[in-house]
């Protein structure tokens, strides 16, 4: 007994010493985080909010969530609907703050400490609004607007239908509310770019009708293809979304567009190794260890999940559920990936540590996106 008494304080002692080492409250960083997990409800306006592995409630009045995302920004959450609803909420008290339509069709955000911009479909207009949802700014583009991002004192979007990346510059930056310019518009990028990333200093930008990815170097304002080489090429089924591209453990991991292959680049876009995988893949998901890739699929192999290992870039883990698996998120506190199996009305939760189906979460209406809120208890 005292041995083991020595032993636990041996390790107590440890965590305190390494918390105290990283300028963390050692006793605060002993206390739980507690998650909330908001899933998107596709065809029920709505919210479901799942708390210590169960379905706790339904926020409703989230307007058309058929391509509902969520972010979190502090204490903040907002969403953006498909019908171009912004809804500020409060996620801890969970009721809807404002809400401001922005067009007829949306489907991309950003926030910063002082503004959201807006991608708007049918409006064909980047709009800029205060943290408060009152409008700043508009740009029209006279195009689809996608894939907006932000670097330093820029905003950063493509235009679908004008093969077009646009940078603004902020002329106010640092100074409090935003004023944007046009900066640099790069004209014949690709044809029908559709989303993006930012990576350090570089917009990485994809298209449904190149066989190249594009990349603007945001210190230099230079842009440049990057080819990617794919044969037997495939319909696309399910359109990937680039902002599930995946980054880690030394490697940019990129879901090809139309075959069955998650493609592997070094950080500054040197060609690895093609994995060849089970389907089309749609999202790829890092863990936050940077240890595993989770990748979704479209068509026949929509109910499957593929676990890649990030050091051996092969696949170790395959998962195959009872509908269509639409989302998939990994938790930063617990070991815990997260699946919203659409047809079955479910989020299933898979232990990642042993590889096994820990738990599956019913009462959720065709769920899609799942969007986690860390709460500090």
């Amino acid at each position: 007994m005292f041995k083991r008494l020595l032993l636990s304080t041996a390790i107590v002692t440890l965590v305190f010493a390494s918390a105290n080492a990283k300028g963390i409250n050692p006793v605060l960083s002993m206390l739980n985080t507690e998650e909330k997990v908001f899933v998107v409800e596709r065809e029920s306006n709505s919210l479901a909010v799942i708390e210590k592995g169960l379905t706790r409630g339904h926020m409703t009045g989230m307007h058309n969530m058929n391509h509902g995302v969520v972010k979190f920004d502090g204490k903040d959450g907002y969403v953006i609907s498909r019908d171009g609803w912004v809804v500020k909420f409060d996620p801890e008290k969970e009721v809807i703050l404002k809400e401001l339509k922005t067009s007829e069709s949306a489907i991309g955000f950003t926030i910063t400490k002082n503004f959201l911009a807006v991608a708007n479909y049918a409006k064909k207009s980047v709009d800029i609004l205060d943290r408060d949802l009152n409008p700043l700014q508009s740009f029209q583009t006279g195009s689809k607007n996608v894939g907006i991002k932000t670097y330093k004192d820029y905003l950063i979007f493509s235009q679908m239908d004008n093969d077009k990346i646009t940078v603004l510059k902020d002329t106010n930056y640092g100074k409090g509310l935003p004023h944007f310019v046009i900066h640099k518009e790069f004209e014949d990028v690709g044809v029908m770019p559709f989303d993006a990333m930012i990576k350090d200093n570089n917009f990485i930008t994809g298209f449904f009708q190149s066989d190249y990815f594009g990349v603007v170097n945001l210190d230099t304002m230079k842009y440049s293809k990057i080819k990617i080489l794919l044969e037997d090429r495939k319909p696309v089924l399910k359109v990937p979304h680039f902002g599930f591209w995946s980054i880690g453990g030394g490697y940019v991991f990129i879901p090809a567009v139309g075959n069955n292959k998650v493609l592997v680049y070094t950080p500054d876009f040197k060609f690895v190794k093609n994995i060849e995988t089970e389907g089309l893949p749609v999202f790829t998901a890092l863990s936050p260890d940077k240890k595993y890739l989770a990748v979704t699929f479209s068509g026949k192999k929509f109910p499957v999940i593929q676990i890649i290992d990030t050091k051996t870039l092969k696949v170790i883990k395959r998962f195959e559920f009872d509908g269509k698996v639409l989302h998939v998120r990994w938790s930063n506190i617990r070991p815990n990936l997260y699946v919203s199996v659409n047809d079955t009305n479910k989020v299933a939760v898979l232990h990642t540590k042993d590889w096994y189906l820990s738990r599956e979460i019913f009462q959720i209406k065709k769920p899609s996106g799942i969007f986690i809120y860390e709460e500090k208890k």
